[in-house]
């Protein structure tokens, strides 16, 4: 990425920050076009557990985001695990499949290859980046070098974000209740007690349910919430 490229960036972001508006939109509207990928997705985690999205630019990557926080798999599942990059060039025949529920839904919403880095600092990671294309293929060497040094930005840029909340708090970015699915983490933590299990252990009983059920993960935690479905 050529240093101006990212000075206009960062500048933009800052006039975003000045004008009191979320940078939320510049910065996936940023990475769609220094990366030069068909749709860009940004995702949450925190203690190890998928909060939702910042964003996406499309319907497609927003499709895959929804994926992978109802499953709790995927690329940016894997690469915030792992702290690095997942590469997958044939999402439709991958070398090694690993995501079969999340493939075909992705595939046939244009998804031919999906890559995921991880959004993190000093070590800590904060969530991932996922990418995706249209048609198979890798991602150059420049695209890779590039989406690392965006990661980096979000990274820097989501630290800014919460930065200005109260103590106690999310920033209006990451505090939005249709992207961090409230009702999921109190669904699973309601489970957690009445079965005395960890709110992982809930979590993935509450995530079998749903896909059995063949229905949204957030209409499934709603229900437990409001006491009208029992999950053993």
């Amino acid at each position: 990425m050529v240093p101006d490229a990212l000075s206009e960036i960062l500048d933009a972001l800052d006039r975003d920050r000045d004008a009191g508006e979320s940078s939320a939109a510049t910065l996936i509207a940023a990475c769609v076009d220094v990366l030069d990928v068909t749709g860009v997705g940004i995702m949450v985690m925190v203690d190890n557990g998928h909060r939702g999205t910042v964003g996406g630019s499309d319907d497609a990557i927003r499709l895959v985001e929804e994926l992978q926080y109802s499953l709790g798999i995927g690329p940016c599942i894997d690469t915030c695990n792992t702290g690095r990059p997942v590469l997958e060039p044939d999402l439709a025949h991958p070398v090694v499949p690993r995501w079969p529920e999340l493939s075909g839904p992705a595939v046939d919403a244009g998804v031919a290859a999906i890559f995921g880095f991880p959004v993190q600092i000093d070590g800590v990671g904060l969530g991932a980046l996922d990418l995706y294309c249209d048609e198979i293929g890798d991602l150059t060497a420049e695209q890779h070098a590039d989406a690392i040094v965006m990661a980096d930005v979000i990274a820097r840029e989501i630290i800014q974000w919460q930065s200005a909340a109260l103590p106690g708090t999310l920033t209006s970015e990451l505090d939005q209740p249709e992207r961090l699915r409230f009702a999921v983490h109190q669904a699973s933590g309601m489970l957690s007690v009445q079965l005395d299990i960890s709110v992982h252990d809930a979590l993935a009983r509450i995530r079998a349910h749903a896909y059995a059920e063949d229905r949204p993960l957030d209409e499934v935690a709603a229900d437990i919430v409001g006491r009208t479905l029992l999950v053993e």
